[in-house]
């Protein structure tokens, strides 16, 4: 069956939450760490692979919570895909290098992908936990 207009709203509209959100992160980080790091960027990827990873096990089929397909497609593709950024991270890479700082910008790419996997694991596992299931 073909997706209807009420799945597009919701990716749309948690992608428009998502990304306001992600915006006033990074004025925030911005504005407590400076811009010397790009700390908004890591901590909305960390914190946003974190919440889908809770939020698919907590909906899943054998979740504790209840999510209609556009509810569940409005968090997950439309807010957590609108909060995080692959994009922004990946140029903020690319202007490290740029700026010569090849430690700062190879330690980024190696604390990005760790925390981002810990972040959805951690998620899942305490999902996991909540729906009262073991999480080995």
């Amino acid at each position: 069956m073909a997706p209807g207009p009420r799945l597009y709203l919701a990716i749309a509209l948690g992608g428009a939450l998502g990304s306001v959100a992600r915006h006033l992160c990074a004025l925030a980080g911005i504005a407590l760490l400076g811009p010397a790091f790009p700390f908004a960027t890591l901590g909305v990827n960390v914190a946003g692979s974190f919440l889908i990873g809770l939020y698919a096990a907590l909906t899943g089929p054998d979740g504790r919570l209840f999510a209609t397909p556009a509810m569940r497609h409005g968090v997950m593709a439309g807010f957590c895909g609108g909060f995080t950024t692959f994009s922004v991270f990946s140029l903020e890479s690319i202007r490290l290098l740029e700026a010569g700082q090849w430690a700062l910008a190879l330690g980024y790419v190696a604390v990005s992908a760790a925390t981002w996997l810990a972040g959805a694991w951690l998620g899942d596992r305490l999902g996991q936990r909540m729906n009262g299931r073991p999480t080995g």
